[in-house]
């Protein structure tokens, strides 16, 4: 499902119009984008949560060649779904 398919599917399901299911989804993602980028996580209970990690700095092989490369250390963003979430997929 893309972008544009979500937002149909929002529309649809809480009977909103396109444009304000794109406003909505936009907002969501812009306040989670804002508060993952401070550090704090993002808790949606029953749906899952989203939390920034710190990768360390490590040695991987560039597949081409064979070659030893340094990756540098970073940050990314983990989801660990929840419990409901978790049962319907399951």
């Amino acid at each position: 499902m893309n972008k544009a398919e979500l937002i149909e599917a929002i529309a649809s399901k809480a009977d909103l119009t396109k444009a304000d299911a794109k406003k909505a989804l936009d907002a969501f993602i812009d306040a989670t984008s804002d508060t993952l980028k401070k550090g704090d996580r993002v808790a949606l209970v029953g749906f899952g949560s989203f939390s920034v990690a710190k990768r360390a700095a490590r040695t991987g092989r560039n597949p081409k060649t064979g070659e030893e490369m340094q990756i540098p250390a970073k940050k990314v963003v983990k989801f660990k779904p929840g419990a409901e979430l978790a049962k319907v997929v399951g």
